[in-house]
């Protein structure tokens, strides 16, 4: 009786009580959030987000964090995409930026972020935070 009680909780929790969704994140749906956690300029413009950003299959967004960090996202259509556009971001860099290039680029499932200069722990957590499908 007791194991059937425990399997039935993890069911439960497994079944989507606080479990994240695994459909692609979207400019669309995690650009309100930056506005929320004080994200400034933030915008989804294909013209604004520049070039690689603009043609992502779900979207692409910059803005800037309160730090003064500015930041591009690109969501790919699924996380298979993501090193080909990794590859694009870095090739697509400055020399200056080249150098540190691993500082500044992340990755959280189908999402490809480039900062202008390493993120302060508070700036990645936040923008994590806000990916949303």
């Amino acid at each position: 009786m007791r194991v059937a009680l425990v399997l039935a909780a993890v069911a439960l929790l497994a079944a989507g009580c606080g479990a994240r969704s695994s459909a692609p994140f979207t400019a669309k749906a995690t650009s309100p959030c930056l506005k929320k956690q004080g994200f400034t300029k933030v915008t989804t413009a294909a013209a604004e987000v520049g070039f690689i950003a603009g043609f992502a299959a779900n979207g692409g967004l910059t803005a800037t964090s309160p730090h003064g960090n500015r930041v591009t996202v690109a969501f790919t259509a699924s996380p298979d995409e993501v090193p080909s556009t990794e590859r694009a971001f870095r090739k697509a860099a400055p020399p200056i930026l080249k150098a540190h290039f691993a500082d500044v680029l992340r990755s959280n499932r189908n999402a490809v972020i480039v900062w202008t200069t390493a993120p302060s722990d508070a700036d990645t957590s936040s923008l994590n935070g806000c990916l949303a499908s």
